[in-house]
């Protein structure tokens, strides 16, 4: 049998093989046959980014995509196909119609509908074409009012939840505040208003519209989920611990709701219960945006699944390299919202309610990697209600980043370092920094207020910290944090009398 092999090897010729976007389209097909849609959708997209003006390899593309549920992505693709391919496929126009009723927009679906029948009434999918007709059940103008109405309530969530993701809260507010004048049952748009509110600062509104949902419609996760948020930045740990502990024994059926409760157990830091639902929405072929994997991934990582983390973290690099830019684990801030920008959460700080809250977004601005985003924003905000403090905080951190040598006076300067020691030590847990800054911030507006002297920042960083622990019932004792900054035990109970005296 192997005789002469070698001669028949110098004979052998040695063809490439380069697959082809019909190559890839056949393998498409062969798994959409098989209902493996997760290949269908692999092998199709590989065709088409090697044949982008092939129609056909498009609209198949696009049926997968309705297969799995991603009903907006496949309109997209149908649209393209009409506009810039080929407007003779008629087809597309039936299958937009399909997508757009399981959108629930019904008004849409009608009208695709009907000028699909119009353009091609004995095609293909005709009768298909009458039974969706027939399923959306439109017989009369007012019915058709109707459905438009739910129409222009869907497009006016969609616009607000634009805007919230730009950081353009006040547009948002505005929106909202007509949609639920105009439609007062509509509880999403309150539950999104409620948002609006905290991301601009204003957290007793949040409050208030979140306690009216839940008034009106009881058990309301979206409501449940947001209020878990709010108690988690606002540190009213408690009452937090108390909603966390009633959400953990909620079982949803639909995957958003699912969702929601996931990145809601990710962004309160309990890891195992956010990644739990957030790996399981996975095993069942959910295939969500890059948020859902930023969740995915950061809650993989905080549990101890490295390699999910992984996973996840370049499944969103490939969903959209321009956000991929830090891994969830080593992010500088916290995000409130699913994926919120560096530079929007900043934002929100600087508007808050609450002058420690500004402070420590100002202090923020300093260590940004979004510093770029956050001055177009800030040349555009109003700053007459910051403080005379607050504003020659902002002057110094703004010429110190265009000048590392410039001069300030000495207690902002001083001020600023006692953040940074207590920034640098808990870097790897963003929740007690936070809180951490934010109790130093509180001292440091107050010792302003009283022209207190401020020196020894590593001794004034060690006061913060143990007066926090105290707090939470922690027992690390004065001699440990003195050795932890290099400080005698007397210093630091010097330090620890005057901030308690500053913060009674």
């Amino acid at each position: 049998m192997f005789n002469n092999s070698k001669g028949k090897l110098d004979k052998a010729k040695i063809f490439s093989f380069i697959p082809t976007g019909e190559y890839y389209f056949n393998r498409g097909i062969k798994a959409y046959d098989r209902f493996d849609m997760k290949q269908a959708k692999k092998y199709l997209k590989r065709a088409f980014e090697l044949e982008p003006l092939d129609p056909i390899i498009a609209c198949q593309l696009a049926i997968v995509h309705t297969e799995i549920g991603e009903y907006e992505e496949s309109n997209a693709l149908l649209k393209m196909v009409l506009e810039e391919l080929d407007e003779s496929l008629t087809e597309c126009y039936y299958f937009m119609a399909n997508n757009f009723a399981h959108l629930g927009l019904f008004t849409e679906a009608y009208k695709n509908a009907n000028l699909y029948l119009e353009l091609d009434e004995v095609g293909e999918f005709a009768e298909e074409a009458k039974e969706l007709l027939d399923l959306i059940g439109i017989e009369d103008e007012e019915i058709f009012s109707e459905l438009v109405k739910q129409d222009e309530m869907i497009d006016h969530l969609d616009q607000a939840r634009s805007l919230l993701q730009e950081g353009a809260f006040s547009q948002a507010i505005e929106i909202l505040k007509q949609t639920v004048k105009d439609y007062p049952e509509l509880w999403p748009a309150y539950n999104n208003l409620a948002l609006a509110y905290f991301y601009e600062g204003k957290t007793e509104k949040a409050f208030e519209m979140i306690q009216y949902v839940l008034e009106q419609s009881p058990g309301n996760l979206h409501a449940l989920c947001n209020l878990a948020v709010f108690l988690y930045y606002e540190e009213k740990l408690d009452e937090l611990e108390e909603l966390l502990q009633a959400l953990d024994k909620v079982q949803p059926i639909h995957f958003e709701h699912r969702y929601k409760l996931g990145a809601t157990f990710a962004l309160t830091g309990r890891y195992h219960q956010a990644y739990y639902w957030l790996r399981h929405l996975q095993k069942y072929g959910y295939e969500g945006d890059y948020s859902y994997y930023y969740w995915l991934a950061k809650s993989a990582y905080f549990s101890g699944n490295h390699r999910a983390a992984s996973e996840a973290w370049e499944k969103l690099i490939d969903l959209n390299p321009a956000l991929a830019q830090k891994e969830p684990w080593k992010v500088t801030e916290e995000a409130i919202t699913h994926f919120e920008n560096e530079d929007v959460t900043i934002m929100r700080w600087l508007n808050s309610e609450h002058v420690e809250n500004r402070l420590y977004g100002i202090f923020l601005v300093s260590v940004s990697t979004s510093k770029v985003e956050i001055y177009k924003q800030l040349e555009q905000m109003d700053l007459d209600r910051f403080t005379p403090f607050e504003k020659r905080y902002l002057t110094y951190i703004l010429q110190t980043e265009l000048n590392p040598e410039f001069s300030s006076e000495g207690e902002i300067k001083q001020g600023h370092e006692v953040a940074m020691v207590l920034y640098e030590k808990y870097q790897a847990q963003a929740w007690e920094r936070r809180s951490l800054l934010l109790l130093w911030f509180r001292a440091f507006f107050k010792m302003m207020e009283n022209q207190s002297a401020i020196t020894n920042p590593f001794a004034l960083a060690g006061a913060v910290e143990y007066i926090w622990l105290k707090t939470r019932h922690n027992k690390k004792t004065q001699l440990e944090i003195a050795k932890e900054y290099a400080i005698s035990t007397s210093t630091l109970r010097k330090y620890v009398r005057i901030l308690e005296n500053e913060l009674e």
